[in-house]
């Protein structure tokens, strides 16, 4: 990447360094060194990455079959497959290189006091940043997940706020009524940003065995097909977190500089590319070709000059 797409690019998200928008989504590229593997990859095209959802203790993940690829999307349910807390802090941090890029922690667990164990033991941890899934089933609660209420979500968030000083980053679910005010209330509890959306929950069925395809019956749809749910999640969110600073990783389809530049505008400051990687490993340098060749055709000096710039019809 030229200087001048660099200095175009980059911005400070939740008071971390970002070389570009372009964040690696959990899940994705495993504990961080799974994509370094693929040929032509470079830590200058990125921002950062999140690592896979992290539970307290290891988790064996769901049944087969975990993945299932649909029009224009795939739905997983892998199930929060990890190897448990204390092994990514003792054998995966350590081989990671944080002079390349940013890592954020995904936190993930089954109770409020899951979540803050977890928060707690990675604060004494060389990671940057946490992000907080609260997607995840509450036991106590009959498996209510966490974030499809915003008591719950404000619980999650104020309980992990009160054990770390890192920036915490909080994943809304889209699979909610009101998301917005989900956000004005995790805001209140303590987070320093967000990441919009999760995915959607959705289904396949094979036809022939009249049996769901995902081994868990219904799994998180990503890809193309939610991009315009995304696109107004991140507007809606956008509007309780402007006069706060409070900054978003839009996500949710983004396989284009397009796709990428209509989350900017919708109130997104980090661009989140997922189930894109699946089929394009280097698709960041396309994006960020892109974005550049935008700014500079709209005489913008920096890619946060964009963020927010929505005009909506009377």
């Amino acid at each position: 990447m030229s200087p001048t797409s660099s200095t175009l690019l980059n911005l400070t998200f939740c008071g971390m360094d970002f070389q570009t928008p372009l964040v690696l989504l959990s899940g994705c590229v495993g504990f961080g060194e799974e994509y370094t593997r693929v040929e032509g990859f470079s830590h200058q095209d990125i921002g950062a990455v999140c690592l896979k959802g992290t539970t307290l203790e290891a988790r064996l993940g769901n049944p087969a079959h975990r993945v299932c690829e649909t029009p224009s999307g795939m739905i997983n349910a892998i199930g929060l497959q990890n190897p448990g807390t204390r092994h990514v802090i003792d054998s995966i941090l350590p081989e990671l290189d944080f002079n390349e890029t940013r890592f954020i922690a995904n936190l993930s667990g089954s109770t409020v006091e899951e979540y803050a164990e977890v928060a707690r033991l990675f604060n004494d941890s060389a990671i940057d940043a946490m992000e907080i899934n609260i997607s995840c089933p509450n036991v106590k609660e009959g498996g209510v997940a966490f974030g499809n209420d915003p008591d719950m979500s404000a619980q999650v968030v104020a309980a992990c706020r009160a054990v770390t000083d890192k920036p915490l980053i909080t994943k809304l679910s889209p699979n909610q009524t009101d998301i917005a005010e989900n956000a004005r209330r995790c805001i209140e509890a303590g987070t320093d940003g967000f990441a919009v959306i999760n995915t959607l929950m959705g289904m396949a069925i094979d036809i022939e065995a009249r049996k769901p395809i995902i081994g868990n019956n219904q799994g998180g749809l990503s890809g193309p097909a939610i991009k315009p749910i995304a696109l107004l999640k991140v507007h809606q969110v956008y509007q309780v977190c402007k006069d706060h600073n409070i900054p978003i990783i839009g996500q949710g389809g983004i396989t284009t500089a397009n796709d990428a530049i209509e989350f900017l505008i919708a109130g997104a400051s980090g661009i989140g590319i997922g189930t894109a990687l699946f089929y394009d490993p280097l698709i960041c340098p396309k994006i960020n070709k892109g974005i550049s060749d935008y700014l500079v055709a709209h005489q913008l000096n920096n890619v946060s000059e964009l963020v927010g710039t929505l005009e909506l019809h009377p």
